[in-house]
């Protein structure tokens, strides 16, 4: 079977056209973005800090909202958690709708990290169980609820 080159919108074969000229397209990160109730956006950011240990790397306030008549929304907030970055955000209008989902979280200590996510707030969900690839999995439900498997290998796992 013969592969079949299509361009679409102006990319072709992984690269996009600018001015005639092709350019690959290359992705420098994913950063999932947690999109919690209006004017919660400080509450979670204070509990990933204390949950997770997460580190704020930047804050962006929504700048139509008057400081004396509501509370100020987080456009984004940049929060990093080992080498990874994720945002958080208040709901507003034109933000994504509120959503569940999960994130996984790796780490040395699955029962540590369970404890002192549900210390600082969220619910531990079943009991920390073996999974797949010989690692340990436990899971929390934090207070926006989203729900985060928290794991760590327990063996060597060739691949």
């Amino acid at each position: 079977m013969a592969q079949e080159s299509v361009a679409v919108a102006g990319v072709r074969n992984g690269e996009a056209e600018h001015g005639g000229v092709a350019k690959a397209v290359v992705f420098t990160a994913l950063k999932p973005q947690l999109v919690v109730e209006a004017s919660k956006g400080s509450d979670a950011v204070q509990f990933y800090k204390a949950a997770f240990g997460a580190e704020e790397l930047k804050r962006e306030m929504h700048t139509k909202r008057k400081a004396e008549q509501e509370l100020p929304l987080i456009l984004k907030a940049e929060l990093k958690v080992g080498s990874s970055v994720f945002i958080v955000a208040d709901h507003s209008e034109g933000s994504p709708a509120l959503s569940g989902g999960s994130l996984w979280l790796e780490t040395n200590d699955v029962e540590g990290a369970v404890s002192k996510a549900v210390k600082a707030g969220a619910i531990a969900e079943g009991e920390i169980a073996e999974g797949e690839n010989a690692t340990r999995v436990g899971k929390v439900k934090d207070p926006y609820g989203y729900v985060w498997l928290i794991s760590s290998a327990t063996a060597n796992v060739e691949a």
